[in-house]
């Protein structure tokens, strides 16, 4: 396993020797972590084969090559397929010199019962013989799919660490714990997320972890009255009472885009007896904001109407107008985008070299919706 994780002065260090220089707007500060780039690699999406594996594991390469330090899996994507391709690719840019393990963000995700590789032949067979027979998960665990016992995180921390080939994983979310309220009630959901915090509170003193967050769907996004709204200030609050006041749950996951704009203008979050936005809610509370979504798996990557390319000028295709609203809009930290081609890559990173559009541009485009 590689050791050692990503600190402030290894990203500094990344962002200071970029060739071509990035524009000093492509980086953001992130509190523990230090300078991550405004764009990040996802590896959700694509097909359980050796050949997508290759394609990850050469966009993640050309990725951190080229000014993009910020990589995001989980355990589930592609049956912990992705883990495995951004760990290869993370190993040989380490082995090469290219970068050096502290210069680079990565985060994953545990939280959905994971395949191994591909959808089994009996999966309920799979299922037992993996998780119920050896006490990983026991009976009333799981809701759906998705399980957050400490137990069971454990288990999904230690597949990470293995997948990824790191002694550390810099950021661990909890994946979509929304999900389980589907069938608990808030106090029994909050239960269950303080005894999730407090493991992985320890997780991150034993420098499995370096801190923990909340990777949510529709979590933070929906209003109050929801059944499945989570409360940002909640969950912090549920943090320091198990971590204390120098707690670790410091970054947070949402959708974000030109076509779910919730987290920039619906005002659902209370802080302070103020009711406030999503991103406004994380600049209170000192989340770092990693944004899912951007381009909305390749449905805003085209066909934008042309209001778009006149308040966000300069860029030369629809995705990048798109990845550009994200990486502009106040209190975005990092804009998630997957990418499995080099091509693709390529086109993004050419963002790197261009400021974000600065507020007084940014919010004609609010204006003329």
């Amino acid at each position: 396993m590689l050791p050692g994780r990503a600190t402030p002065e290894g990203t500094a260090r990344y962002a200071s020797r970029l060739t071509p220089p990035a524009v000093p707007e492509h980086f953001r500060q992130a509190a523990g972590l230090g300078t991550l780039a405004s764009l990040g690699i996802g590896t959700y999406l694509g097909r359980e084969d050796d050949a997508t594996d290759r394609l990850y594991r050469r966009a993640v390469a050309r990725a951190v090559e080229g000014g993009v330090n910020v990589v995001d899996t989980a355990v589930n994507y592609r049956h912990q397929r992705s883990e495995r391709a951004v760990g290869a690719a993370l190993a040989d840019l380490v082995a090469r010199g290219v970068v050096q393990r502290d210069e680079v963000v990565v985060t994953t995700k545990g939280g959905y019962i994971p395949f191994d590789g591909a959808v089994p032949r009996d999966p309920r067979r799979y299922f037992t013989e993996t998780y119920l027979e050896p006490g990983i998960i026991a009976p009333g665990d799981v809701v759906g799919l998705h399980c957050m016992t400490p137990r069971y995180l454990a288990d999904q921390l230690a597949r990470s660490r293995a997948n990824l080939g790191l002694e550390t994983i810099d950021v661990y979310y909890l994946h979509n714990p929304e999900e389980e309220l589907a069938e608990l009630d808030r106090a029994a959901f909050m239960t269950r997320i303080r005894a999730a915090f407090a493991f992985l509170e320890d997780a991150a003193r034993q420098a499995r972890i370096g801190c923990y967050g909340a990777a949510t769907w529709s979590g933070f996004r929906q209003m109050p009255t929801a059944r499945d709204y989570l409360s940002m200030a909640e969950l912090v609050e549920a943090a320091r009472d198990v971590g204390g006041p120098d707690h670790h749950f410091r970054v947070i996951q949402l959708p974000y885009n030109l076509a779910m704009t919730e987290a920039f203008t619906r005002a659902n979050q209370r802080v302070g007896g103020e009711i406030v936005t999503p991103l406004e809610a994380a600049r209170r509370l000192d989340l770092y904001v990693m944004v899912s979504a951007s381009v909305y798996q390749g449905q805003l990557a085209r066909d934008l109407p042309p209001v778009i390319a006149e308040y966000l000028p300069g860029l030369d295709t629809d995705a990048q107008r798109a990845l550009q609203f994200v990486r502009s809009t106040p209190g975005v930290g990092t804009a998630l985008v997957g990418m499995k081609t080099l091509a693709h890559v390529e086109e993004n990173l050419a963002l790197a070299t261009r400021p974000p559009v600065p507020w007084s541009e940014f919010r004609r485009l609010f204006t003329a919706a």
